[in-house]
């Protein structure tokens, strides 16, 4: 290898990145440049140095037509080298979730990370500008996975802002340390240097003075040597004028066939098989070895066996740059065609189309909306860009114009691009120069009903956007479906399965929202079944309008749980849901409500950050609610009040001003919403700790958990018998929180009407079942009951120890004498308030002057205010 010359400071961070990963700290440099300034060599002086020094390396280019093909780019990094990141069995798997790209990222983060395991790697992308879209997202999620390895990714980019490493950059944030190398022109020592390694010999005058027309770019310092850049053109702007006069001059001495195939080559792109240019040449493979030779020895082109390249995007231009532009079409379009015909397919052949396609032309239009299609399962950002020019290729006011928008629609909506597909939609119909044709019934139905499955799962469904007179039949009856859904209309009679699974839908809704989670459930599923039904027929628009299969199923076992069958509904969530890998956010949410059902808060927790981690990679913050919240309440389960105070969930509220020391707040978990993960286990606790709320959570409880309304009502009454019936019948309750409380509730009763043995018995069962759980906050309670009633343990473990400083370190009464003293109390009104005497309330208050470091009332208001907004009523 050539040494590298004029980049000892930037191989040097390089090598100090390397020095970093290979003792534990991973880390990210993206080195940009304009093209020819050298990125490639610094890249590959790197990597010498990494295999050197025993690292693992893994190495990729990307390339121009990458973006037809899902993880093109990132693909011979993980299988080549003689050691490869993946194994052949591994990697065979991965196709099958091209379709899946967080399933697939987090497949690769799993190998990836067990091949790692000990061992120091270097991962490098070259021209990662030209990335597909499935290499740029799982390049994000892996860098931000693998951040605990002994890895260095180099990324080599040419300036792109927004682009591929400005996305993975800002998507890392700050989880490992990202290095910036920006290459500037070479000076004239380095250039020299080049120039001689390259001659062998050292430079003469003449060649000098020539080589300060590379401008101290590297690229261009080689193509002097080579005689591919001559010194009277001009090194300005993307192609520089000297290069393509040298390189004419250099093809111009080849056989007319060598320069037919490098003229050819040049259209086809920078990478390209030789029986394809072959071909289109019309001349057979074996008679172009000699040309391909000439091309080879003439710098130009290289080959890598199963392809071959120029040696450099510039010289490919260069070369280009010497086609008359009519010449170009006709290639591009003879290209097109010899990708048809060889069943390459309508996406590997859309490229040249969209080169030479003219508006009006109907026969390119529809092979490139095959092509969209054929791209959307695994690259729907190229679809997205495929089928919007393709709608400008539609004149304004021909119908097919209607066709192209609706598909518009489809696929900005398959790319998860909400908003941009209700603004095109919102054009497409509204009379706007978008579109001067037809804006017909059936157009208006379809598009609107591409719509509706995404606004009814964020619940922004309009129906006044849902009546569309003179509609065809099945549309019709789809759309006044999604009406019953959106409640502005009645159920009806239908033959269509769309329409049914809509109003199936509708009724699961319905059911969910009055608390009837296992009619819900049902319903759920039925909805399922007649998606299915539609799905099955395969037909044009068959499906258009069909609810999200996923996300009705994610209700569907929602509700199940709901209705008593949390453990049900975890199996079939972690035995897997099919399909969509973009609702992972939702699923992890739905699974972190699950576990914390069945009471496993670990897992709980752990489901929650996942979901969070997807919501942001894929920038959808709607399940973010739903994680924060089982994250407030597993940090208050588990006694760490601190984190639970991060979160505005009202119930959270409720137990946090208890914890506080405000019996009173009790009664504000009555108001629990009917979709609390947790609404049956905090109505118990209602019940068990402020006596006056028994009543009101019997009633709560009668319809969706009997036996706690049985259990509440027998406490009312004090009937011991009936009380102890109804506990037992809960034993058989799939979530252990509810049988836990129901336990505390027994056991107090009875200790209350004296029988200290059942009592006793039925407290320590609680707290076994709390402290197993992990729920200290719910522990704490319990313990000091049974304390109270004189039983001595040995340890008292299942209880975290009491902090000795800061708010966490206040027990419940120094809290309350804290909270009145907060609101204006004097010692007396305090002891008043509490029932004991003003020395026992100083006592307290100096106790609480302690723990919080604070000297005064003024200072103890002050750090109340900051902590609660307002004082809670003590």
């Amino acid at each position: 290898m050539e040494p590298l010359r004029g980049r000892s400071a930037e191989l040097g961070r390089l090598l100090e990145a390397m020095r970093a990963a290979d003792q534990g700290a991973a880390s990210l440099t993206v080195v940009s440049g304009e093209p020819g300034i050298g990125k490639s060599a610094l890249v590959h002086a790197a990597v010498e140095q990494a295999e050197r020094h025993g690292f693992l390396v893994a190495t990729a280019a990307a390339h121009q037509t990458d973006n037809i093909s899902p993880l093109s780019s990132l693909a011979p990094a993980l299988r080549a080298s003689k050691d490869p990141l993946i194994g052949t069995e591994h990697f065979l798997e991965l196709a099958a979730l091209n379709t899946q790209p967080l399933w697939l990222a987090e497949r690769l983060a799993d190998l990836i990370g067990q091949r790692l395991a000990g061992t120091s790697a270097l991962v490098v992308l070259d021209d990662a500008q030209w990335s597909d879209p499935l290499t740029g997202f799982v390049l994000r999620v892996l860098i931000s996975r693998l951040a605990e390895t002994q890895v260095m990714w180099l990324l080599a980019t040419r300036p792109s802002p927004g682009g591929v490493t400005d996305q993975i950059v800002d998507a890392l944030g700050d989880q490992l340390p990202v290095h910036h190398i920006q290459l500037t022109p070479l000076d004239s020592e380095a250039v020299l240097q080049i120039a001689a390694d390259r001659l062998n010999q050292p430079v003469d005058a003449a060649l000098t003075v020539r080589l300060g027309s590379a401008q101290g770019v590297p690229f261009l310092v080689e193509q002097v040597v080579a005689g591919l850049y001559l010194a009277d053109g001009s090194a300005e702007g993307p192609l520089p004028d000297g290069l393509v006069e040298g390189v004419r001059r250099r093809v111009a001495g080849t056989t007319e066939l060598c320069r037919s195939l490098l003229r050819t080559a040049a259209v086809f792109g920078s990478e390209f098989r030789l029986s394809d240019v072959a071909a289109l040449m019309g001349e057979g493979v074996a008679r172009l070895a000699e040309p391909l030779d000439e091309a080879i020895r003439a710098g130009l082109l290289a080959d890598s066996g199963a392809h071959l390249t120029f040696r450099h995007e510039l010289l490919r231009a260069a070369v280009l740059a010497d086609v008359p532009p009519s010449a170009q079409r006709a290639l591009h379009s003879a290209i097109a065609d010899q990708l048809l015909l060889t069943e390459q397919g309508a996406s590997a052949a859309a490229p040249h189309i969209l080169a030479t396609a003219a508006v009006g032309d109907l026969a390119s239009i529809s092979t490139l909306r095959v092509a969209a299609r054929d791209l959307l399962t695994t690259m729907s950002i190229t679809a997205m860009s495929v089928i919007q020019e393709t709608f400008e290729l539609t004149p304004a006011d021909h119908p097919l114009r209607g066709e192209v928008g609706a598909d518009v629609v489809e696929i900005l909506l398959v790319a998860r691009q909400y908003d941009a597909a209700q603004a095109f939609a919102n054009d497409l119909l509204g009379g706007t120069p978008l579109y001067q044709g037809p804006v017909t019934p059936e157009l208006t139905a379809r598009v609107r009903l591409l719509l509706a499955p995404q606004e009814w799962a964020v619940g922004a469904l309009d129906a006044a956007r849902l009546t569309v007179a003179g509609a065809p039949q099945p549309l019709a009856d789809r759309l006044s479906a999604y009406r019953v859904l959106a409640d502005a209309a009645e159920p009806f009679e239908t033959e269509d399965p769309v329409a049914a699974a809509v109003l199936q839908l509708a009724h699961a809704e319905q059911a969910a929202a009055e608390g009837r989670f296992a009619d819900a459930a049902a319903a759920y599923a039925a909805a399922r079944g007649q998606r299915a039904s539609a799905s099955a027929v395969n037909a044009p628009g068959s499906e258009v309008g069909t609810p999200p299969a996923v996300r009705v199923e994610l209700a569907e076992l929602f509700c199940l749980a709901q209705a008593g069958e949390p453990i049900t509904a975890l199996r079939r969530v972690t035995e897997g849901l099919p399909g969509d890998s973009w609702l992972a956010p939702q699923l992890a949410a739905l699974r972190a409500q699950l576990e914390l059902a069945v009471g496993n808060l670990p897992a709980a927790s752990e489901a929650a950050k996942a979901s969070l981690r997807w919501s942001a990679e894929f920038h959808d913050p709607s399940a973010e609610p739903t994680a924060r919240q089982v994250l407030a309440l597993v940090a208050l389960l588990q006694g760490d009040l601190a984190a639970a105070r991060k979160v505005p969930d009202e119930p959270v509220r409720a137990l946090l001003a208890m914890a506080d020391g405000d019996t009173t707040a009790a009664e504000r978990l009555l108001a629990t919403p009917l979709d609390h993960p947790i609404r049956l286990e905090l109505l118990l606790h209602a019940a068990t700790h402020l006596p006056g709320t028994g009543q009101a959570a019997a009633d709560l409880l009668a319809d969706h958990a009997p036996a706690g309304a049985q259990l509440v009502a027998a406490a009312n009454k004090r009937d011991l018998i009936a009380v102890a019936q109804a506990v037992e019948h809960l034993r058989s309750s799939q979530r252990p929180l509810l049988v836990a409380a129901a336990e505390e509730l027994h056991g107090r009763v009875e200790l209350e009407h004296g029988d200290r043995s059942t009592g006793i018995a039925a407290l320590e069962r609680a707290l076994d079942s709390y402290t197993q759980l992990g729920a200290t906050a719910f522990a704490v309670p319990v313990q000091a009951v049974l304390q109270a009633a004189g039983v001595r343990r040995r340890r008292w473990s299942a209880v975290q120890a009491r902090p000795e400083s800061g708010w966490e370190a206040l027990t419940p009464m120094e809290r309350k004498v804290a909270l009145l003293v907060a609101d204006g109390h004097t010692n007396r009104s305090a002891a008043e308030e509490l029932v004991l005497s003003a020395s026992t309330v100083g006592t307290h208050l100096r106790n609480v002057f302690s723990k919080l470091d604070v000297n005064s009332r003024v200072q103890l208001t002050r750090l109340v205010l900051q902590r609660f907004a307002s004082p809670p009523n003590a």
